[in-house]
Order: C-alpha cells, then sequence, then structure tokens
C-alpha cells in the first residue's frame, strides 16, 4: 500500500506468523460446545484445592493466612520425605492441618481421606510444641499448570515475610551440569541455592552456573525471591531416585542449619548410630511420583554406578527398621 501523504505509517504486507493465527482461528472454529464443555470440566478436575482429611472440607484461605508460621520445611519427593519424617517429625509431636489434593497425569489421587502408603500425597504439618514450625510432606507431582495454584492455596496472595522457608529436593546426579566426568561424582551430595534476603549460612556448596532447579521446588524459590522471603533450596544429586538409605542420609548436614536446629533433639547425638527409624505411618509414596516411576538413566561410566540401594516397600503402618550402610 502507497502512502498517501508525507510521514503516513504504512503497514507492509507480511505472511511471517500469519499461518500459525489462520491455525489457532481455524481450531477455534472448529470448537463445539461439547469440546469446550469438555475442556471445561478438565480445568475444574486440575484445580488444586487445601482440606482438611478429619472433616474433609476445604480451607476458605490459603494455609499460612490460616496459621501464622515462622518456619516452613517444605520436603519435595520421596528422599526428602522420608529424610523429614525420621529424623525431624519423630522428635517432636505434629498435628496435621492440612493436605493438597492433586490430579494430573501422574498423581490420580481422589480419596484423601484413606491414603495408603503406594499413593502420592501432599500433607501439611505443624509442631504441637511450637505451632508456629509448618513441615510440608509431599510425594506428589505437582504440575506446570498446577505450581502456581499450589503456591497462592499455600501461601496466599500476599504473603508474610518474617518467615524462614527450607525446601528439600532430589534430582539424578546425570542433570548436574560441571566439566567433570558425571561417573567420577561422589554421589549422593548436596548444593543449596538461596534467595537475596536470605542471609543464613548454607550447609554446603551453592550450586553452580549453569545448573538450574526445576518443576515446585523451583516454584517455591522464584515465589520466595519475588516476595522477598528468606529461603534456602537444598538439592541432593544422586545415583538412585527410589527411596534410599544413603540419599535420605545426604541431607544430614542440614540438621545443623538454623532452620531445622533444635527440631530434631532426640536424634541429633545419634546422628551417626547404624539404625535408622522410618515411620511407615507417615506413609511414604514410593511408586505414585515421575521420579520414581520413571526408569533412572544409566551413568556415563558404568564400572562407576552405585548398586541400588531400595528400602523394602511395605504397607505395614509400623515403624521399620533399616541398617545403615558403612
Amino acid at each position: 500500500m502507497a502512502a498517501t501523504f508525507f510521514g503516513e505509517v504504512v503497514k507492509a504486507p507480511c505472511r511471517a506468523g500469519t499461518e500459525d493465527e489462520e491455525e489457532e482461528e481455524e481450531a477455534g472454529r472448529r470448537e463445539t460446545p461439547e469440546d469446550r464443555e469438555v475442556r471445561r470440566q478438565l480445568a475444574r478436575k486440575r484445580e488444586v484445592r487445601l482440606l482438611r482429611r478429619q472433616t474433609k472440607t476445604s480451607l476458605e484461605v490459603s494455609l499460612l493466612e490460616k496459621y501464622p508460621c515462622s518456619k516452613f520445611i517444605i520436603a519435595i519427593g520421596n528422599n526428602a520425605v522420608a529424610f523429614l519424617s525420621s529424623f525431624v517429625m519423630n522428635s517432636g509431636v505434629w498435628e496435621e492441618v492440612g493436605c493438597a489434593k492433586l490430579w494430573n497425569e501422574w498423581c490420580r489421587t481422589v480419596d484423601t481421606a484413606h491414603l495408603s502408603p503406594s499413593e502420592a500425597f501432599c500433607v501439611f504439618y505443624h509442631l504441637k510444641s511450637n505451632p508456629l514450625v509448618f513441615v510440608c510432606q509431599c510425594s506428589c507431582y505437582v504440575a506446570e499448570d498446577q505450581q502456581y495454584q499450589w503456591l497462592e492455596k499455600v501461601f496466599g496472595s500476599c504473603p508474610r515475610r518474617n518467615m524462614q522457608i527450607t525446601i528439600l529436593t532430589c534430582r539424578h546426579v546425570t542433570d548436574y551440569k560441571t566439566s567433570e566426568s558425571t561417573g567420577s561424582l561422589p554421589s549422593p551430595f548436596l548444593k543449596a541455592l538461596k534467595t537475596q534476603n536470605c542471609k543464613d549460612t548454607v550447609c554446603c556448596s551453592l550450586l553452580e552456573q549453569p545448573n538450574i532447579v526445576h518443576g515446585l521446588p523451583a516454584a517455591v524459590l522464584s515465589y520466595c525471591q519475588v516476595w522477598k522471603i528468606p529461603a534456602i533450596l537444598y538439592l541432593c544429586y544422586t545415583d538412585v531416585m527410589k527411596l534410599d538409605l544413603i540419599t535420605v542420609e545426604a541431607f544430614k548436614p542440614i540438621l545443623s542449619s538454623r532452620s531445622l536446629k533444635g527440631l530434631a533433639k532426640g536424634l541429633l547425638h545419634e546422628q551417626h548410630h547404624p539404625l535408622r527409624v522410618f515411620s511407615r505411618g507417615e506413609q511414604l509414596g514410593m511408586d505414585a511420583s515421575p521420579e520414581s516411576q520413571e526408569p533412572a538413566p544409566a551413568l556415563p561410566h558404568a564400572g562407576l554406578q552405585r548398586p541400588a540401594r531400595t528400602l523394602p516397600s511395605t504397607t505395614s503402618p509400623e515403624l521399620l527398621l533399616l541398617r545403615g550402610e558403612g
């Protein structure tokens, strides 16, 4: 199109990007009312809800708006949950304050009132002797489109800044980016990442670039960074992604951190005792999350790969005594 006067802005004809727009418009025209209803039902089904399992009622406000909190420890994944259960939650009396109901491609738990030990779960507790201390045991997968919902349901739209967040999780050692050979790394090992407002001393070396954090741990840490909440993420790199004794014990240096110090009073003097107690009453979901269903990638050097030390699976609610290695 030619300009009609000096200085007129004329849009030149261009086909770049119009094909995608035409395809989207065509798909919108093809969508029937039934398709839209199915889409709405699926969106409702994927909504994250916080419930009180005792009363089977939904929390009307976010968890931390309903309950004041000064320390919040979030364990994500089977090994992090096992560490929290055996080293922290066994040393005090904890009361359940809520659980998250999730439905996605990996987590299909619908009956949150009767969770079995093999089911994935996300449960919140506070310490009865100090209700300002909260923990979250999350063994279920939270999809990308559900992470923001999870954050809003837990922290709220305007969270308090006077609390300390500690996040524990695991990744496979092959996800760790380094100039060294992956097979020569002393797996498992800890790395830390913290927000700008966190002044606490970390219990291990910081995570180096270009390594990144994934999933719900990354979402929580990013949320804390935006809202200027002090938070530390402890990431354990391991070659055994299933429930594993040595991977669980790799988190032990965190017991001396400011956020966990004093919570494991009865166990601190037994850190090197060969027996460990894992409570099955906490219902460790060992088979329902992506990290337990996806096969772990093989290490580059098969000769350096550690044999799996998977803990035996049992549905018994009694305590299971496991003998440590070394």
